[in-house]
C-alpha cells in the first residue's frame, strides 16, 4: 500500500503523535516513516494494519467521513503506546486531511512557474527598469508587515494558486463581467489578543521550517507548523492554516520527490503563509482571514442567469468535478460546482451530471449552454450558487456568445480586462485564479509548446496553453488540432496566466460573428465548444484556408518575464526553500554574489539586489559567543528578509506580465 492509500490523518492527531515522542525517537521518525506504509494492509471494515516486528501492529480505524480525526483512532499494540514510534510513523506516512471542503473552481489546476534562464536581451530591458521603480515600495512593505510594522504583505504579492470565482470589483462591475462587491467587505478587521498569540506561534514556525529547508524539513518539523496551524485554527484564522497545510503537503512532495512537485509552488506557499502570518501577529488581517473555514452563504434573492462554459475540476487532494460558469442579467459571473473525491475520472464524468440546484432538470452541459431562473438564490462571498431547501430554479433558453449580456464579455480591451483580472487576484483571499477573459484572436500556429494566437485587431501576441493539461482531458487535444488552421478567427474565453506573460488558458471557443473563416459547430452547442469537454473534430474547422493565412515559422515573441534577470532571484529564493539557510548563504558568496547581483543592476533592478544582498548577508549571519555556541539562534530575522526579496519578486513579475499583455 502506497502512502497516499493510507486514509487522510487531521493535522492536530499528527502534531499530537510527533509531540509526544522523546527526543531519541523523533531522530529515528524519519527513517521508520519511509518504510512503514509498504506494509500497510487493509480490511473489509475499512480498518488499516502496519506491523512492525512480531510485538506492534499500529492499527487505524477512520471516521466515517474516511479520515483519522481523534487520536483513539490510532493505536499500536507495544508497550509504549501511544507515545511510541510506530503510531506516530504509520500517521507521519498517512496524508494531511483537508482542513475544509474544496475551495473555488479550479482548485486541482497545476501552476507551472517560469524555469528559463539565459541573459537579459534587449527586449525585455526597456520594461525592466520602469517596472523596478515603482516597486522599491512593494519592498518596503513586506519588510515593515514582517516586523509587525503594519504593511499589508501579499496585497503585490503575486497570484494565490489554486482556483475559485472572478475577482470582485466595485462600481463598474457590469461592465466588467465582475459580480459587484459588498459594501466594506475589504476593510481590514482587527483581531483578538488570541488570535495575534496564533498568528505569531505560526510566524515562528514557518520560519523554523524556511530556515530548515526541504533537506531538513521532516517530519518533527512540519509537526510543529501543524500544531501551529491548529492552533490558528481554534482562534478563528482559516485562511492561515489553509496556508499552513499548503506548505507541509509541499514539503513532503518535495522529500519524497513526487512528479507533481515544483519548488516554484512551495515557495509561493511559504511566501503566503510568511506573509499572512505576519500580517496578523501585528494584530489586523485582510478580507476573507478571520471566521469560519465552512462557506458560508447568503440571500441573493431570484437571479436569471445564462450559461457561458463547463470548467473541469482536478485537485492535488484527491478530488474531483466540474464548475459551470454562468452571468446574470447585470453582469455578476456566478459558479454552480459539483466536486467530490474522485480524480479524472470523476472530473470527466461530472460534466454531464445533473445540476444539483432548486430541482433544476439540467445537467451540468445543459447548464452550460442554457440558463435558468432561480428564487430564493443563495450565494457565497466567492460566488458559488448553493442548493438550499428554499431554493428554486427552472430552466431558460440560453443565449449565444454574441448576445448580451454575455456579449460584453468580447468587447472590452483586452488589457484593461487583464489589469481587472489580476489586479482582483492580488487583493483577494485564499486560493483563487484571475477571472475569466474574453477576446477574440487569429490563430497564428504551434510554436514549441504554445499555440500562438493575435488579438483581433493588431493587438498582442497570445500564448495559449491547455487549462488543464492531464492527458484524460480533451484541452491539448484541441488545442493541438486548432493549431493546424491559421488565420482561424476563435473567439476564447480562458483565464489569464499570472505566472506567465502574455498567456492565456482556454477553457471554450467559439465561431467569431462575421468572420469568414471561422469556426462551424452544431446548433446544439449554441456557439461554443467546451475544451475541457467537447472534442473538436475536421467538421468544425472550415475547408479552405485564406490566402492571408500567416505561413513559415511561428515564433511566440519577445518574453519580458523570461528574458529579465529576475529569474536569478527567483533561483536564490529556491535555493533557500530547498536547502535551507546555509544553502542560501552558500549561494551569496564570493563568485555566486556576483554573478546575481551584476546583471539585476544593469537591468536597472536595483531594488532586487538590494533585498538580494541583505537576505545573503542576513542568511549568513550566525553570531556565536566565545565558546562557539550560536547567540541568535532565531530565524526570525532570516524570514523577514526572505519575506522582502519574495514579495518584490512577485510583485516585478507581476508588473511585467501586466505589461506583455499591452
Amino acid at each position: 500500500m502506497s502512502p497516499e492509500e493510507l486514509p487522510p490523518v487531521a493535522p492536530d492527531v499528527l502534531a499530537e503523535a510527533v509531540e509526544q515522542l522523546s527526543a531519541r525517537l523523533r531522530k529515528k521518525l524519519d527513517a521508520a516513516i519511509a518504510a512503514c506504509a509498504e506494509h500497510a494492509t487493509a480490511s473489509a471494515d475499512g480498518r488499516v494494519t502496519v506491523p512492525f516486528g512480531e510485538d506492534a501492529v499500529v492499527t487505524l480505524r477512520p471516521a466515517p467521513s474516511g479520515a483519522v480525526t481523534h487520536a483513539e483512532q490510532a493505536v499500536c499494540t507495544c508497550l509504549l503506546a501511544p507515545r511510541c514510534l510506530h503510531r506516530a510513523a504509520v500517521l507521519g506516512a498517512a496524508p494531511i486531511a483537508d482542513a475544509a471542503p474544496p475551495g473555488g473552481a479550479a482548485e486541482g489546476a497545476a501552476r507551472e512557474s517560469s524555469t528559463e534562464e539565459g541573459p537579459a536581451p534587449a527586449a525585455g530591458d526597456d520594461l525592466v527598469p520602469a517596472a523596478d521603480a515603482a516597486l522599491d515600495r512593494a519592498a518596503e512593505v513586506g519588510l515593515d508587515s514582517a516586523t509587525g510594522n503594519g504593511g499589508t504583505p501579499g496585497a503585490e504579492g503575486g497570484p494565490v494558486p489554486g482556483g475559485g470565482a472572478p475577482a470582485r470589483t466595485t462600481g463598474a462591475s457590469a461592465a466588467a463581467g465582475v459580480r459587484p462587491a459588498v459594501a466594506g467587505e475589504n476593510a481590514p478587521t482587527a483581531l483578538t489578543a488570541a488570535q495575534v498569540r496564533a498568528a505569531a506561534a505560526l510566524w515562528e514556525a514557518a520560519a523554523e521550517a524556511l530556515s530548515a529547508g526541504v533537506t531538513a524539513g521532516g517530519a518533527v518539523v512540519q509537526a510543529e507548523l501543524l500544531r501551529a496551524a491548529h492552533t490558528a485554527r481554534l482562534a478563528g484564522l482559516p485562511r492561515a492554516e489553509a496556508a499552513a497545510l499548503r506548505v507541509v503537503r509541499g514539503l513532503r512532495a518535495a522529500r519524497q520527490r513526487g512528479e507533481g512537485q515544483r519548488l516554484g509552488d512551495l515557495a509561493s506557499a511559504f511566501r503566503e503563509l510568511l506573509a499572512d502570518a505576519a500580517l496578523s501577529a501585528s494584530g489586523v488581517a485582510g478580507p476573507g482571514a478571520v471566521g469560519s473555514t465552512r462557506r458560508v452563504y447568503g440571500q441573493g434573492g431570484s437571479l436569471r442567469v445564462f450559461g457561458l462554459c463547463r470548467e473541469p475540476v482536478l485537485s492535488a487532494t484527491g478530488y474531483g468535478g466540474v464548475a459551470t460558469h454562468v452571468m446574470g442579467q447585470d453582469g455578476s459571473r456566478y459558479t454552480v460546482s459539483d466536486v467530490r473525491p474522485g480524480g479524472p475520472a470523476r472530473a470527466r464524468g461530472a460534466g454531464t451530471a445533473s445540476v444539483a440546484l432548486g430541482g433544476a432538470v439540467l445537467d451540468h452541459a445543459g447548464l452550460a449552454r442554457g440558463g435558468l431562473r432561480i428564487v430564493g438564490a443563495t450565494v457565497s462571498p466567492d460566488g458559488r450558487l448553493g442548493a438550499g431547501r428554499g431554493v428554486s430554479a427552472t430552466p431558460l433558453r440560453g443565449v449565444d456568445w454574441s448576445e448580451e449580456p454575455v456579449a460584453a464579455l468580447f468587447g472590452r480591451p483586452v488589457h484593461d480586462a487583464v489589469v481587472t483580472a489580476l489586479d482582483g487576484l492580488a487583493q483577494e483571499d485564499g486560493d483563487r485564479e484571475p477571472g475569466l477573459l474574453g477576446c477574440d484572436v487569429e490563430v497564428v500556429g504551434a510554436a514549441g509548446e504554445y499555440l500562438v494566437a493575435r488579438v483581433a485587431g493588431e493587438g498582442p501576441l497570445l500564448r495559449l496553453r491547455p487549462a488543464h493539461p492531464h492527458p484524460e482531458l480533451p484541452h491539448a487535444a484541441n488545442l493541438r488540432r486548432i493549431s493546424g488552421y491559421p488565420g482561424l478567427a476563435l473567439r476564447i474565453l480562458g483565464r489569464p496566466d499570472p505566472d506567465r506573460a502574455a498567456t492565456l488558458r482556454p477553457l471554450a471557443v467559439g465561431p467569431v460573428p462575421g468572420a469568414p473563416y471561422t469556426l462551424r459547430l452544431p446548433e446544439e452547442w449554441l456557439g461554443r465548444a467546451d475544451l475541457g469537454y467537447d472534442r473538436l473534430q475536421g467538421s468544425h474547422f472550415p475547408r479552405e484556408a485564406p490566402e492571408a493565412a500567416p505561413r513559415g515559422p511561428v515564433t511566440a515573441g519577445p518574453d519580458a518575464l523570461a528574458d529579465a534577470p529576475l529569474w536569478r532571484v527567483r533561483r536564490l529564493l529556491e535555493t533557500g526553500v530547498a536547502g535551507g539557510r546555509r544553502a542560501l548563504a552558500e549561494a551569496g558568496r564570493g563568485t555566486d554574489a556576483a554573478a546575481l547581483l551584476v546583471p539585476l543592476r544593469r537591468a536597472g533592478l536595483g531594488g532586487a539586489a538590494h533585498l538580494a544582498t541583505a537576505l545573503t548577508a542576513e542568511a549568513d549571519r550566525r553570531p556565536r559567543d566565545a565558546f562557539g555556541r550560536l547567540t541568535d539562534a532565531s530565524a526570525d530575522g532570516y524570514a523577514r528578509a526572505w519575506l522582502a526579496s519574495a514579495v518584490h519578486l512577485a510583485a516585478a513579475e507581476r508588473a511585467l506580465v501586466l505589461a506583455s499583455w499591452a
